[in-house]
């Protein structure tokens, strides 16, 4: 039995915002993501605070491979590990760094799937009573506001948990 046949919804000569930034170049003019986004980066993974907001409260984070896999479907199985695994360990750094109410995760995977970012990534978002979080339009966040929420979160952040093999 053959799974779907899978293809790339980036559009031609797009130029992927986290592969940039994973680069340490965000020169591109359509990149939005700022250097202090980052709140952690190793070989396999990148976590940065995300270019847009809901609601009131600013500062989700997303968690993504460091190599460039389109979405979920791609992902080998180590690195969606890490994927996981580093999820937790950010949920756990927000709650100590911000003190939400709760931590919600999401993933979007093609356009059907409200994917816009052509790079998979995890969204981890500190939730607090009453936040109507899927109610609200996506906003920008200012880079300044950004930086100061990486460095919040990285603050908290252990980046060394136990991997299974």
């Amino acid at each position: 039995m053959s799974g779907p046949r899978l293809r790339s919804h980036a559009p031609e000569g797009y130029v992927c915002p986290f592969c940039g930034l994973v680069a340490g170049d965000v020169s591109d003019p359509g990149n939005r993501c700022e250097l202090a986004d980052t709140v952690y980066q190793d070989e396999d993974l990148l976590v940065l605070i995300a270019v847009d907001g809901f609601g009131d409260h600013e500062g989700h984070a997303m968690v993504c491979p460091a190599g460039h896999y389109e979405n979920l479907y791609e992902l080998p199985p180590r690195v969606l590990q890490r994927i996981a695994l580093m999820a937790r360990e950010v949920a756990l750094a927000m709650k100590r760094a911000w003190s939400p109410d709760g931590v919600s995760t999401r993933q979007h995977n093609e356009p059907a799937g409200n994917q816009h970012v052509w790079h998979y990534h995890l969204h981890v978002f500190p939730r607090f009573e009453g936040d109507l979080l899927y109610r609200q339009l996506r906003h920008p966040v200012s880079p300044e506001v950004r930086a100061l929420k990486a460095r919040e979160l990285a603050a908290e952040l252990d980046p060394a948990p136990t991997f299974l093999d």
